[in-house]
């Protein structure tokens, strides 16, 4: 009968069998090492693209500072110019709004019942002394001035008798809120055209 002993075969195959799980262990270790240096290098050629990109950025913005100087200083000076404007255009309409008040309390007083001492206007405000015949008189006049599309918050301050050439007169004092009246709005100018 013959032996034959199969344990060395056995052995064998066992350390093959490990010989080629290291080798694949160590393919793959190099295989996945080359991936890792692959990414590597992509990230290193995207991030000396984007520093590239960002050294043009630079360059370029280095290039359009004067330019942006000089839009900063044109845009200082234009709100410079409106700021000017607006003041100009309040003057006129102070100026104007003085002329119309002085106007509209000239056409509401009633020059046989009274007369005017002192008038004075101070920016939105006005101050009226004078002196009427009687307290009707004032009153019509103070309901006179609150139809004004000028004048409003028209209040009595003072009322008192005065004699003036040996009659008993109503000394008075007003004050009173003075604007510009409001422009009509456009859909309002084309409902009162229709």
């Amino acid at each position: 009968m013959i032996r034959i002993n199969l344990l060395p075969v056995r052995q064998l195959k066992k350390r093959a069998k490990a010989r080629n799980q290291i080798v694949a262990v160590t393919i793959g270790f190099i295989f996945f090492l080359a991936a890792l240096g692959a990414v590597a290098y992509l990230q290193t050629m995207k991030v000396s693209a984007l520093q590239t990109a960002i050294a043009d950025t630079n360059r370029e913005i280095e290039k359009f500072k004067p330019v942006l100087a000089q839009i900063k200083q044109i845009e200082a000076t234009q709100k410079e110019l409106e700021r000017k404007s607006a003041v100009i255009d309040k003057l006129k309409s102070d100026s104007s709004l003085t002329v119309r008040v002085l106007d509209e309390v000239a056409n509401i007083i009633d020059n046989e019942r009274m007369w005017l001492l002192d008038l004075n206007q101070q920016g939105g405000s006005l101050s009226l002394n004078g002196v009427a015949l009687d307290n009707q008189t004032v009153a019509e006049f103070m309901d006179d001035l609150k139809l004004s599309p000028f004048v409003s918050n028209v209040e009595l301050t003072d009322s008192s008798l005065r004699k003036i050439a040996g009659r008993d007169l109503k000394s008075f004092s007003l004050s009173c809120s003075v604007s510009q009246p409001a422009p009509p709005q456009q859909g309002e100018n084309k409902q009162s055209a229709n």
